[in-house]
């Protein structure tokens, strides 16, 4: 463990951070927490582009939850520390515990883990009488299949500890299970896979959505977004577009509503920004999962562009103990639009044809951002066989509705250009 780095003076009030993630999609978060707190980064590391929102870096492995808390618990001594949090899933119950230990703000790590063990929320949510998708835990490759003969074809095969699509597989038979079984118990993405097994569940159709919610207290949630999620082609449930609009019409669908409140209550969460995802059938919403963190993606920006709400700063100012701003300023919408590799090879060119469409030179004040997320020379994979880790670009654009949103996305996307090396002497490209 390493003293921090330009601590911040001895009483002056600091919130913990564990992990800085990605640039791409965590700095504006980080950023968003800065502006409400001084901010000390605990991770093995501390990335260059976070070090301007930063007061401290508190150094000490998040693997080693044994040695976080004894590093933290000798920080909190000579210190002000006023809450810890996290935007990054796996590190979500390191920081319940965290807070637990020194009395602040958040949830119980019991409540944490409970969203983070996929099984485990599907059990609650049952004895709860709250629509999921029929599942079983499986631990070897045979279970997995007896399982999927159980629920019936097709079947989604998933990491137990995941969260959204990442992973996750659509199988038609039993040779399918055994594929995606495989593929599941050999994913690992940092702290995600210490749940064993794989979660095997009912296929179903319908729309995907998340709800965007608040927990003030036991009993007092606020539903503030929700989030319109479109998949690319099965077997693979890659997310491609999320779309959140202030107006619209699932806000005010009481089944929605009511599926998220009695989902939060039977986890036990009681305190923090919930990122709910469901699955919308023809008997209903369907409870997929729930997560304690602000929800990935940039989806928190989505909603803070769309109805002027800071699900950042909520979360910052709940696990300090300060009341949040709940009130909305906008009536917009936002939407994020994902590319995955066309075809699997090496990357040999990425470029906007902004020669063909000069309003990209100038950046229309709705595109908020494009971000390119590989280089040239990268690996990459095509669904389905690609991962998040796969993704090529994401941009982000602002609209008046959702209809509006899809047109700048698409607009955006045609200036696109990638171009991939299949094998040695040949190269696809895509536009």
């Amino acid at each position: 463990m390493t003293a921090p780095s330009g601590s911040s003076p001895t009483g002056s009030p600091v919130l913990l951070v564990l992990g800085a993630g990605g640039r791409e999609h965590r700095e504006f978060t980080l950023q968003r927490i800065a502006a409400l707190h001084p901010v000390v980064l605990v991770g093995s590391e501390t990335p260059d582009w976070a070090r301007p929102h930063l007061v401290g870096e508190l150094l000490v492995d998040l693997a080693d939850g044994q040695a976080v808390a004894t590093a933290v618990k000798e920080y909190a001594t000579d210190h002000n520390v006023i809450g810890v949090l996290t935007y990054l899933e796996h590190y979500a119950e390191l920081a319940a515990r965290l807070a637990q230990e020194h009395g602040l703000p958040g949830n119980t790590p019991g409540a944490v883990a409970a969203c983070r063990d996929k099984a485990l929320t599907r059990r609650l949510l049952a004895q709860h009488a709250i629509p999921s998708a029929r599942s079983y835990a499986a631990a070897r490759e045979q279970d997995a299949v007896d399982s999927a003969g159980l629920i019936g074809f097709p079947v989604v095969i998933r990491p137990r500890a995941i969260a959204g699509s990442a992973a996750a597989r659509r199988a038609d038979s039993e040779a399918e299970v055994r594929t995606a079984y495989r593929a599941a118990t050999a994913t690992a993405v940092l702290g995600l896979d210490e749940f064993p097994g794989v979660l095997i569940e009912e296929y179903l159709p319908g729309p995907t959505i998340s709800v965007e919610a608040v927990v003030l207290g036991p009993g007092d949630i606020r539903i503030i977004a929700v989030t319109r999620t479109r998949l690319g082609p099965e077997p693979a449930f890659e997310e491609v577009v999320h779309c959140v609009d202030a107006t619209d019409v699932l806000l005010r669908e009481p089944a929605i509503g009511d599926a998220t409140t009695r989902a939060v209550e039977a986890l036990g969460i009681t305190l923090g920004v919930v990122h709910a995802e469901m699955r919308l059938t023809d008997s209903g919403p369907r409870v997929m999962e729930v997560n304690t963190c602000l929800g990935g993606d940039l989806i928190p920006l989505l909603v803070q562009l769309a109805t002027g709400i800071n699900l950042v700063r909520v979360a910052a100012a709940l696990a300090s103990g300060t009341a949040p701003d709940l009130t909305p300023s906008r009536a917009g919408a936002a939407a994020i639009g994902i590319l995955y590799p066309h075809a699997s090879g090496r990357v040999e060119e990425l470029t906007l044809s902004s020669s063909e469409e000069p309003w990209l030179q100038t950046f229309e004040p709705w595109l908020e951002r494009f971000v390119w997320t590989k280089q040239i020379g990268d690996l990459v994979s095509a669904p389905p066989a690609s991962s998040t880790a796969d993704r090529v670009a994401h941009w982000v654009v602002t609209g008046k509705d959702t209809a509006m949103c899809d047109e700048r996305l698409q607009l955006t996307a045609d200036t696109v250009v990638t171009r991939i090396a299949t094998t040695p002497h040949t190269a696809t490209s895509a536009r």
